[in-house]
C-alpha cells in the first residue's frame, strides 16, 4: 500500500489535527496566528502536490496524475486566498475564532481527496469531509439570522444530494460489482451492454454531484448561501469547492464513465443550457451584489460544463483554464466586496458601490477589471477563459451550446456593466463613500487584477498545464 503518495492530504489533515490543539489554548491573536498556520499548511501541501510523482495508492482508492496535480494547486490557492480575505472581515465583525481556519483546512483536505478519488467511496469520503465544514462555517455568524438560515438550507439540501449519490453509488456497485473506477472502466468497455440499472445510478450520481457545482436543476440552494452566509465565507465557497466539484465531475464521468458518454453527455449538455440560461436572466434584476454574484457563479458553471460535454482534449483543456480565470476572477472580486463598509459597518447593495470612481479611484478601476473579465470583454483573461471552451464546442459540433454561451454572455455583460455604470456615473450616498480598505485585500484585488489584464500577454505555460492534466484524465 504506497501510502506515501497520499502525502499531501496527510500532512493537510495531521497540520488541522495539530493546529486545533493549539487553539484550545488561551491567548491573545489565537484567530490570527492559527490562520497563519493552515496557510502555512496549504503552502506546504502545494509544494507537496507539485512533487508529487504519478501513480495509484491506498488499495487503488487514491490516484495522483497531472489533472489531479493541476486542479488541486487551483483548489490550495482559492483556500489560501479565501483565507486571506477573512482575516480582518472575522475580526471587526467579532467572528476571529480559531476555529474558522481549522475548518476551512479539513474543507480543503476533502476537496483533495475529491480530487484524486480513484473508487466511489473515496468521492463520498471526500465529498463528505468537504460539506460537512462548509455547513458550520456557512452558518458561522451564529448571532445573525440570515447565517443561520443560510447554514441550515446549505445542510438540508446537502443532505439531500448525498443521499442521492450515495443511491447512485448502490446501484451501479449493484449492477456492476466494484466501485472502483478503473474495474468500473473494464465493464464498460465490453461490448455485453450496459444494464438499466447502471445508467439509472449513473444519473443519480451526477445529480448527487451537479448539486456541488450549484448546476441548473441543483442550484437552488446557491442564491440564499451566498446572501446569508459572511462574504469571506461566500468567497470561499465561489472559488476552492468549486473548482474541487467540477474537477471530480470530469474525473467521475470521464473516467469510469467514459465509454457511457451518449447516457450522461445530455445530461451535462441540459445543465450547462439551463445554467447559462439561468445565470443570465435572473440576475438582471438583483440589487443585493452578493446574490447577483450567486447567480453569476451559475452561469459560469454552465460554460466550465460546456468544455465538459464535449468530451475532447479540447474541451477538458478549455475547462481547466476556465476554472483557473473563474476562480482568480471570483477572488479578485470578492476582496473588494469584503471591504465594502461605511462607517464600520458592512454594505451589500449594488447601489452602496456609487460614487466610488470618485471617492476610491484605485478600487473602481480593479472592479471594473474584474466586472470585464466576467462579461467576457478582451483582451482580460474571461474573454479567453470563455474563448476555449466555445471553440472546444464549435469543434466537437456543439453549435447549441456555443450559440447560447455567446448570447447569455452578452446578456450577462448588463448587469456586469451596471456595477461599472453605478461606480462611474452615479452620485455618492450623502453619507460618504466606502472606508478605506486593508492592505491585506489590496493585495489579493492587485494579485487577482494584474492576473486578468496580463494573461493575454503569455498564457503559454497555464495553457501547456492545463493541456496535459486534460491528456492524463483522458488517458
Amino acid at each position: 500500500m504506497n501510502w506515501t503518495l497520499a502525502l499531501p492530504e496527510i500532512a493537510l489533515a495531521c497540520a488541522g489535527l495539530v493546529i486545533l490543539l493549539v487553539g484550545v489554548i488561551p491567548g491573545r491573536n489565537t484567530f490570527f496566528g492559527c490562520t497563519m498556520a493552515v496557510i502555512g499548511a496549504l503552502l506546504l501541501a502545494a509544494v507537496l502536490v507539485l512533487g508529487q510523482p504519478e501513480g495509484t495508492a491506498l488499495g487503488g482508492l487514491y490516484v495522483a496524475d497531472a489533472f489531479s496535480g493541476f486542479m488541486k494547486i487551483l483548489a490550495l490557492l482559492g483556500a489560501a486566498l479565501g483565507l486571506v480575505l477573512a482575516l480582518d472581515f472575522n475580526r471587526r465583525e467579532s467572528l476571529d475564532r480559531f476555529e474558522f481556519p481549522v475548518l476551512a483546512l479539513f474543507a480543503t483536505t476533502g476537496m483533495m481527496v475529491m480530487v484524486s478519488a480513484n473508487d466511489l467511496m473515496a468521492v463520498y469520503m471526500g465529498l463528505e469531509l468537504l460539506s460537512l465544514p462548509l455547513y458550520v462555517i456557512a452558518a458561522f455568524d451564529r448571532d445573525n439570522g440570515r447565517s443561520a438560515e443560510a447554514g441550515l438550507k446549505y445542510f438540508v439540501l446537502g443532505a439531500l444530494a448525498s443521499g442521492l449519490l450515495l443511491y447512485g453509488v448502490s446501484l451501479v456497485y449493484g449492477f456492476a460489482g466494484t466501485t472502483n473506477f478503473d474495474r468500473l472502466a473494464d465493464v464498460f468497455s465490453g461490448n455485453g451492454g450496459v444494464p438499466a440499472g447502471v445508467v439509472v445510478g449513473l444519473v443519480f450520481v451526477v445529480a448527487g454531484l451537479i448539486f456541488k457545482v450549484s448546476a441548473v436543476p441543483f442550484h437552488m440552494w446557491t442564491p440564499d448561501v451566498y446572501e446569508g452566509a459572511p462574504t469571506p465565507v461566500t468567497a470561499f465557497f465561489a472559488a476552492a469547492p468549486k473548482v474541487a466539484a467540477v474537477a471530480l465531475l470530469a474525473r467521475v464521468l470521464l473516467g469510469p464513465f467514459g465509454d457511457l458518454a451518449a447516457q450522461w453527455q445530455q445530461v451535462i449538455i441540459l445543465a450547462s443550457l439551463g445554467s447559462m440560461l439561468l445565470g443570465a436572466f435572473a440576475a438582471v434584476g438583483q440589487r443585493n451584489i452578493k446574490r447577483l454574484m450567486a447567480y453569476s457563479s451559475i452561469g459560469h458553471v454552465g460554460y466550465a460544463l460546456m468544455g465538459l460535454a464535449v468530451v475532447s482534449d479540447e474541451g477538458l483543456r478549455g475547462l481547466a483554464i476556465y476554472m483557473l480565470i473563474y476562480m482568480l476572477m471570483n477572488i479578485g472580486t470578492f476582496a473588494i466586496l469584503v471591504g465594502m463598509r461605511r462607517r464600520g459597518r458592512a454594505v451589500e447593495r449594488i447601489e452602496d458601490l456609487a460614487g466610488l470612481g470618485g471617492t476610491d479611484l484605485g478600487r473602481a478601476l480593479w472592479m471594473t477589471v474584474f466586472m470585464f473579465s466576467m462579461a467576457g470583454i478582451p483582451p482580460l483573461a474571461g474573454f479567453f477563459g470563455k474563448l476555449y471552451v466555445f471553440l472546444a464546442a464549435v469543434q466537437g459540433g456543439f453549435w447549441t451550446l456555443a450559440v447560447v454561451g455567446v448570447l447569455t454572455s452578452v446578456v450577462s455583460a448588463y448587469y456586469y456593466l451596471r456595477i461599472v455604470k453605478v461606480m462611474f456615473f452615479d452620485e455618492a450616498p450623502a453619507e460618504g463613500g466606502l472606508d478605506a480598505t486593508t492592505p491585506g485585500l489590496a493585495a489579493v484585488t492587485a494579485t487577482t487584477g494584474i492576473f486578468n489584464l496580463v494573461f493575454c500577454l503569455y498564457p503559454a505555460p497555464l495553457l501547456l498545464a492545463a493541456g496535459l492534466a486534460a491528456a492524463a484524465l483522458l488517458g
